[in-house]
Order: structure tokens, then C-alpha cells, then sequence
């Protein structure tokens, strides 16, 4: 588990899940994260909480990155803190690694089909591989508003 990558996911969705934030805001929290964002950091956080609530250091920093999401020094410290907790609670480590398992990968007839997209001057471009890393097919580009 990569307690960076999981730090820098909870950072701007902290607010809502400690309720940082007015009402209204909380009840479009879905709507600026997006989704699929919401719906993994809500499952996270309550698993996740009752292990930071506990820790008077992780409390203190998830508290305190959640008034400064973009602060960099609270970010080091809870990650420090999320490190230390998974650490100690492997099974906690494992169920936060299966929600970040990438979805995208599909298995038909025995051949995995992975899909990666990514950006270029503002478009939206895509491939698609094979468990051998040929490339089977471009998605082409889209313009516009993206969420991925």
C-alpha cells in the first residue's frame, strides 16, 4: 500500500469527511470529487477513521489537513501517522490496496485487456494492450471535460 498515494487521495476529500464543510457543500461532495472518488474515500475513511480517531498524532493531522487540504507539512504528517497504522493493522492495509486495484483490467478467454488513457494539449487520448503489451486499439481523442 502506498500510504503516499493514499494521502494525497484523502487531502481534498478530508473536509467532507469530517464535516469541515457547510451542508450544502457536504451533500455535493459527490458532485466535486466525482463519484467514484466519493464513493472510494467514504469506504476508506470508514474503515480508516476509527484507527486515525484512536491516535491522537493521526487524529490531529487528518483534523488539521482537513482546515488546509494543500498543506504539504500536514500531508507528511499524516501519511507519517497512516504508515505507522497500517503497519500495525495488515488487514486494514489490504482492504485500502483492493479499492485501489485498477478496475480497468478485464479478463476474456484466458487474454487480460488493460486500458490507459491520457492527455496531450488538452485531448483526451486512449489505448488499449493485451496481456502481451501489444497495442490492439486507439480510442482516439476527445475535447472537452473529462472525469476520469
Amino acid at each position: 500500500m502506498n500510504v503516499t498515494i493514499l494521502t494525497s487521495f484523502l487531502a481534498p476529500c478530508l473536509p467532507f469527511l469530517l464535516k469541515k464543510v457547510g451542508e450544502s457543500a457536504l451533500s455535493g461532495a459527490a458532485t466535486k470529487l466525482g463519484q467514484d472518488t466519493w464513493d472510494k474515500a467514504t469506504a476508506i475513511w470508514a474503515k480508516l477513521w476509527p484507527s486515525i480517531e484512536a491516535e491522537a498524532a493521526a487524529n490531529i493531522a487528518a483534523t488539521q489537513l482537513a482546515d488546509k487540504p494543500e498543506s504539504e507539512a500536514w500531508k507528511a504528517a499524516l501519511q507519517e501517522e497512516l504508515e505507522t497504522l497500517l503497519q500495525k493493522d495488515k488487514a486494514l492495509a489490504e482492504f485500502i490496496a483492493e479499492i485501489f486495484k485498477d478496475k480497468n483490467e478485464v479478463s476474456t478467454n484466458g487474454v487480460q485487456i488493460q486500458q490507459t488513457a491520457g492527455t496531450v494539449e488538452g485531448q483526451m487520448i486512449g489505448q488499449m494492450q493485451n496481456s502481451e503489451a501489444k497495442n490492439i486499439g486507439n480510442i482516439g481523442s476527445v475535447q472537452g471535460d473529462v472525469t476520469l
